[in-house]
């Protein structure tokens, strides 16, 4: 199968949903929520909570944002890659959105933990707030299929670096395995840490590169399915 429209159309949007993606999830979980957290220590995550309301409330919104863009983000690749491959694309597809739909469930437990740290203390606003965390390494695994499958949509695209195809790659595997060691071995989870900088790295690098060919304009025909 060839592709015969220019991808342009739908690369310059993907990438902008990308970027977002990228700056909602960061801010809300690492500016935000991670800060209000003290492990162990469920008093203290209490009242870091309901000092920070507001802050909260700003998080939820910053990953309802993400959510939103990763939807809007998981079609429009799908759609950019369809002609590779179908199947593959669609796989691509399923598994993002699947970790669209974890995180958005995990946004619950956001919302409750809010509302526990409003009223008397309790312990569980740090349970909530540790599951909500699950539940984003839960999402991950998802997304570490995603990651897998884009790679290979990437490689056999035609049009994309294999440089970009080897990294998404690569983030697949750190996301599959940060996420079964947080479940299934948490004395590695600290070990594997320090790798997730690939994906990082690899999530940014496919957001520009989306921007840059989107700019491009004219690309060669994939290779075929």
């Amino acid at each position: 199968m060839h592709a015969t429209a220019s991808p342009r159309p739908l690369a310059l949007p993907a990438g902008l949903f990308y970027l977002a993606v990228i700056a909602a999830g960061l801010t809300a979980e690492f500016a935000i929520r991670q800060p209000l957290l003290v492990a162990g220590d469920p008093a203290a995550t209490f009242a870091n909570v309901a000092a920070a309301l507001p802050r909260m409330r700003l998080g939820f919104a910053l990953d309802t944002l993400m959510i939103l863009a990763d939807i809007g983000l998981a079609v429009l690749l799908f759609f950019l890659f369809r002609p590779v491959q179908p199947v593959l694309a669609t796989f691509a597809m399923v598994f993002r959105l699947m970790q669209a739909a974890v995180l958005a469930a995990g946004l619950l437990l956001h919302l409750a933990a809010m509302r526990v740290a409003a009223g008397p203390a309790s312990d569980w606003v740090l349970a909530l707030m540790e599951l909500q965390a699950d539940g984003y390494d839960l999402g991950l695994i998802f997304f570490g299929f995603n990651c897998l499958v884009m790679a290979v949509l990437l490689a056999r695209s035609g049009f994309a670096p294999r440089l970009l195809a080897a990294l998404v790659g690569a983030a697949g595997v750190v996301y599959l395995a940060g996420s079964f060691a947080r479940f299934l071995a948490p004395a590695l989870h600290g070990y594997v840490l320090p790798a997730y900088a690939v994906p990082m790295l690899a999530e940014l690098s496919f957001a520009l590169w989306l921007l840059w060919f989107a700019r491009r304009g004219s690309h060669p025909a994939p290779q075929g399915a």
